[in-house]
């Protein structure tokens, strides 16, 4: 909503009127001298071109449209929006997202695994503002990208940072698993879990996964596992990060769902297979379902200041309207 906090300085709106009387009272009246082309019986020049006047006519426009947007940048216009402020902390959700190159399979309707993977944490983390989120990403080695936040706007531009083979061929589970543990160990949430998708088996990394597993259990912190990718041969494509390299064919996707099994049920998780997006989102939305708690918030009204906006509108019209007259019409301003 607009709202003016200075508005006594629409005041200045008077000289319009205080403008047009001077004016009729030949205060500031033009000093005009006309041109005559032929001897004493000529006609005086008049040139009748629709394009002199339409210029003349919007150059006129520009400037009662600066002096209009200067007197509203004084007037101090602001944008006011309600702004959540909750009292206290929510769910913290920490996503180990798996970057491996099979991880660029396409058989999630269409999409890889990966983008199928990003899109719906994307999709969960808009439809649950009071969670605080997180993303670990792993491939032949583990590395936090965001420690849980509540400022999804950073959050959504590290999701689109991911690629396939980001931290190499690999599949550090367990160390993906142990550093989004170590992550959520200190926080202060009612509720932590780690969501864990993945498409492969552990076979890299130093830390074993159900070490990872079983450390979190100790932290009460539930571990959820999401198999994502269908069975079979499927289409493979991705370019490799470090080389550049395009890589394309088919992939022979056969992963043994029991590990994964086995890191969900140490730590009091489930484990979800999923092979659309549609189950995706399920499983997800699930997830959340259970992790969710009572967060008490209030409202409070931010202003944006806009005076900068509107002086600089104002600045940009005056300087169309100088182009006008002095460059085009040849005009003495």
């Amino acid at each position: 909503m607009l709202s003016f906090q200075n508005p006594t300085a629409f005041l200045l709106f008077l000289l319009i009127p205080l403008l047009f009387i001077l004016r009729k009272l030949k205060v500031f009246t033009k000093i005009t001298f006309p041109a005559v082309l032929a001897d004493w019986e000529g006609r005086a020049f008049r040139w009748k071109g629709n394009g002199r006047k339409f210029l003349r006519i919007l150059s006129k426009i520009f400037l009662w449209a600066s002096f209009i947007f200067v007197v509203a940048a004084l007037a101090d216009p602001v944008r006011s929006k309600q702004e959540k402020v909750y009292s206290c902390v929510g769910t913290d959700i920490v996503f180990v997202v798996d970057t491996s190159p099979s991880m660029a399979a396409k058989d999630i309707n269409g999409n890889t695994r990966l983008e199928a993977a990003k899109n719906t944490i994307k999709r969960l983390s808009q439809e649950h503002e009071d969670f605080r989120f997180g993303i670990v990403v792993l491939g032949s080695e583990a590395s936090i990208l965001v420690p849980p936040t509540n400022d999804h706007n950073v959050f959504y531009t590290r999701i689109d940072d991911i690629s396939v083979g980001l931290l190499g061929n690999g599949s550090a589970i367990g160390d993906g698993l142990s550093t989004a543990v170590y992550h959520l160990s200190s926080s202060s949430s009612p509720k932590k879990c780690i969501v864990l998708l993945t498409d492969g088996e552990n076979n890299a990394g130093v830390i074993h996964p159900e070490t990872a597993a079983t450390l979190a259990a100790s932290k009460e912190i539930t571990i959820y596992v999401v198999g994502i990718g269908s069975k079979g041969t499927v289409p493979i494509e991705y370019v490799d990060p470090v080389t550049n390299k395009l890589y394309s064919g088919y992939l022979d996707s056969n992963f043994n769902s029991a590990p994964l099994r086995k890191i969900a049920s140490i730590s009091s998780g489930r484990y979800f297979e999923v092979q659309t997006v549609e189950e995706l989102k399920a499983s997800l939305s699930s997830v959340a379902k259970s992790e969710n708690t009572n967060v008490s918030f209030s409202y409070r009204s931010v202003n944006e200041l806009l005076y900068d906006k509107f002086l600089f509108i104002g600045l940009l019209l005056i300087i169309a309207a100088w182009i006008i007259k002095r460059m085009l019409l040849n005009e003495i301003i």
